[in-house]
């Protein structure tokens, strides 16, 4: 039945945008019930109304970054609450949408995420210094209550580094520094080291542009090398696991551009 709402919903062009398809897709199959594909629609549509007169810094509508955050969660596979409060994470700060709002059109918990949301953006680090880094963190976490409302700022976060060009200057260092010296460490203490590295190398990229484009085009440059080499590196290895009939799978990877300096 799941199925067949899925089918109909991603042949029905036009009705349906891309941005809702790509988010429903990602996510899971116990999660693809026609209640929560519903509450995906409805979110997405009070959030791309409540932003429609708003727009970021590149000129492009701003709901399109909360539509990014949307599709960042569920790409983690993370729960439906949490990607519904992705989708709004923005709506109490900068619209007239309140919290009750959320209440009555979603639930609870989905109004709670969003308010915790909208507390963290509160906040702001202004410090290089390691001990008043690990403050933050510890502030970070204590308000954020609950866990999802870390991985909403995450999701976020990584979004808006991916965008960071159109700022100025000294915002790009400000909230470069800040990704560095908090959400990735944060990141990499909560084991989410993909998370990680992807804000290291968009940190890496906005504060030494030309250091990074440099190592990103050695590493592509050297792709095909480096796959060859991994693949005569895996295949002793596999015959050995398998004569043992140990079943694995073995794979390697490039060092990310911000670790190899």
């Amino acid at each position: 039945m799941i199925n067949n709402i899925l089918k109909k919903i991603t042949s029905s062009k036009g009705k349906y945008p891309p941005g809702y398809i790509e988010i429903i897709n990602c996510l899971d199959e116990e999660s693809q019930t026609a209640d929560n594909l519903e509450l995906v629609w409805k979110a997405y549509q009070l959030s791309e109304e409540s932003h429609k007169n708003q727009t970021r810094q590149s000129g492009e509508p701003y709901f399109l970054h909360c539509e990014s955050v949307g599709k960042i969660l569920a790409e983690w596979n993370i729960d439906v609450e949490t990607v519904i409060a992705g989708l709004l994470h923005d709506i109490i700060e900068d619209t007239s949408i309140t919290k009750s709002d959320i209440v009555e059109q979603f639930n609870q918990d989905i109004a709670n995420l969003v308010e915790g949301v909208t507390k963290l953006s509160g906040i702001k680090f202004n410090s290089k210094k390691q001990e008043q880094a690990e403050n933050f963190m510890k502030m970070f976490i204590s308000m954020a209550k609950d866990i999802r409302v870390i991985l909403i700022k995450f999701a976020d976060r990584l979004h808006n580094m991916s965008t960071i060009e159109y700022l100025s200057e000294q915002k790009q260092e400000r909230i470069a520094i800040e990704t560095k010296e908090v959400y990735a460490p944060l990141a990499h203490r909560l084991g989410m080291n993909n998370v990680k590295t992807q804000m290291e190398d968009l940190v890496f990229k906005t504060l030494s542009p030309k250091k990074y484009n440099h190592i990103r085009k050695k590493v592509n440059n050297s792709k095909k090398q480096r796959e060859r080499y991994i693949e005569k590196f895996i295949q002793p290895i596999s015959k050995e696991l398998s004569d043992f009939d140990i079943n694995a799978d073995i794979f390697g990877r490039s060092k990310h551009y911000s670790s190899i300096i």
